[in-house]
């Protein structure tokens, strides 16, 4: 499967003004991510170039850290192709970014003050106001909720190194976009402000704990329901 034509060229404008190559690597695996791009698809690189009127160096770069974050293949003399979601890579991001996040919200819960803490309510507050279904939206003010608490901890560093590693659980989020369960994860992230602006360490690590296994409890079901996304063969021991 080529990646799709469309009767005019649409380009996707980066900043000039700032570097290339981490704006492109950044966009391109979001789209993986949201399923813009989907599995099985074959990434040209003189069309991805033409998409944001670039030369074809940086593609080619940005094709081989894709690669090497496992969201995309290169196939000698064949081409480049967006990866099937491999359940053993999710259940291994999801076990570093729980060990992760596990350590940085303790860090946030000794070191949080009333101005941060209202900083995480308040992202809580306008997840609360998304709408039903639009994960897009919901799923932006998450990763605004984690990074600040990497912020708070004091290792906002950790955050840009875990998204990458996160990537393959979030393919899998965003097929399960219409049945986001918006409420139980709001429930699940107060608890960890609760917990943060208490300063109890030790809760603030469980209910972190709980909120990142949630996708080990729904993922056979989302697999099973989205069979043509996933690798086959590739089980989690």
């Amino acid at each position: 499967m080529d990646m799709p034509q469309t009767k005019a060229r649409q380009v996707i404008a980066l900043d000039g003004a700032a570097p290339i190559g981490p704006q492109l690597l950044r966009s391109l695996r979001e789209r993986i991510i949201r399923t813009e791009l989907v599995p099985g698809m074959r990434l040209s690189e003189q069309e991805v170039a033409q998409t944001y009127d670039l030369s074809r160096q940086p593609v080619r770069e940005a094709f081989i850290r894709l690669a090497e974050e496992g969201l995309v293949e290169i196939r000698p003399q064949r081409g480049t192709f967006v990866r099937k979601i491999s359940e053993s890579e999710v259940v291994d991001a999801r076990f570093v970014r729980e060990a992760v996040e596990a350590d940085l919200v303790r860090l946030a819960a000794e070191k949080a003050d009333a101005r941060l803490v209202s900083e995480l309510r308040h992202l809580v507050a306008l997840q609360d106001q998304v709408s039903d279904g639009d994960a897009a939206n919901f799923m932006r003010l998450d990763e605004a909720f984690h990074r600040l608490l990497a912020e708070v901890a004091g290792r906002p560093r950790t955050w840009t190194i875990l998204e990458t590693i996160k990537a393959q659980m979030d393919r899998v989020r965003y097929l399960t976009a219409s049945e986001f369960p918006k409420a139980l994860l709001i429930t699940q992230h107060m608890a960890i402000v609760d917990a943060v602006a208490s300063g109890d360490a030790a809760a603030a690590e469980a209910a972190m704990r709980e909120h990142l296994r949630k996708v080990l409890f729904d993922l056979p079901a989302i697999m099973a329901a989205h069979p043509l996304f996933f690798e086959a063969g590739h089980k989690a021991g």
